[in-house]
């Protein structure tokens, strides 16, 4: 599988990864599909400490046992569960960040994270704070280098602008195209990468999302859905299938390192991993493409 490096970091990344969340619970299981990628290629583990509440990163934790140095780990962290109170708090605080990640380390059996991820993140935060406290656990040598997993165009720029940051997950692919005018030209510029997530959008651009394409999509209604899929059903190949397509489509932009597709059938991770052995998109099927799915934007978040 093709490598990428991530941004400006020493990280060499397979340009498809693995998104973790969707392994589910069971831990045999889980642990075979991400053997089975890691044998693939696919280098790169998206994890994060919320997912499962922990449970996630501890089938990584095991999975990886004796593999460590042929593995990419990224997790996430800004997320904490207060006793008695319900539900996520968001936290982005030094304290917290520098407590969360020693917790993440012990599930995932490992004495380094590759890739941490502040994940999410305001404008009311205390970025500087922040900063500090990744900048600090990479001086420690937890972490090698760090990033946030964000949508929101306003706290990306001020990440660049202020952080070290060698990456930014952000949710890309035909059916969401928000970012390709307002945030993945300023990180191509700044040598900073975009790990994709999402880019066969929750399945409504797999070849069997039909049902989900009905079901709506972020703003957009399902006849627009079934408008991006017949766009995309036109470049598919003996080669390549819609799936395949959408994700060679966000591995077009050159500001994009990898994606990272969700996963929860061994027959889904070959599927998605067999997109790497197919041709790049031609500049012509990518113009076809984006005139057949309007770039949508960003109404929230600013």
């Amino acid at each position: 599988m093709k490598k990428n490096r991530l941004g400006s970091s020493e990280l060499m990344v397979g340009e498809i990864g693995l998104g973790c969340m969707s392994l589910g619970t069971e831990v045999r299981p889980a642990v075979a599909l991400i053997h089975e990628a890691l044998d693939r290629g696919a280098n790169l583990l998206d994890t994060a400490d919320l997912y499962d509440a922990g449970q996630n990163e501890e089938i990584v934790g095991q999975a990886i046992q004796g593999r460590r140095d042929q593995v990419i780990v990224a997790t996430k962290v800004g997320n904490r569960r207060i006793p008695g109170k319900e539900g996520w708090s968001w936290d982005p605080s030094k304290a917290y960040i520098k407590q969360a990640v020693r917790d993440s380390l012990k599930r995932l059996q490992t004495d380094y994270i590759d890739l941490y991820q502040l994940h999410g993140g305001t404008m009311d935060d205390p970025i500087e704070e922040t900063i500090e406290a990744f900048e600090e656990l990479k001086q420690e040598g937890l972490i090698r280098y760090y990033g946030i997993s964000s949508i929101r165009p306003n706290v990306i720029r001020e990440y660049v602008q202020r952080a070290s940051i060698v990456g930014v997950m952000n949710q890309y692919s035909v059916a969401d195209r928000r970012a390709e005018e307002e945030v993945l030209p300023l990180l191509e510029q700044k040598g900073i990468s975009v790990i994709a997530r999402g880019p066969v959008a929750s399945g409504v651009l797999a070849d069997s999302g039909a049902a989900k394409a009905d079901k709506g999509y972020l703003d957009y209604t399902p006849e627009e859905l079934h408008t991006i899929r017949q766009g995309l059903s036109r470049l598919v190949t003996d080669n390549r299938s819609m799936a395949q397509t959408a994700i060679r489509y966000a591995l077009a932009h050159p500001a994009v390192a990898a994606v990272v597709p969700g996963a929860s059938s061994r027959e889904q991770l070959l599927h998605n991993i067999a997109a790497s052995e197919s041709a790049p998109l031609t500049a012509a099927e990518i113009n076809e493409i984006r005139e057949s799915s309007p770039a949508n934007l960003y109404k929230q978040h600013r």
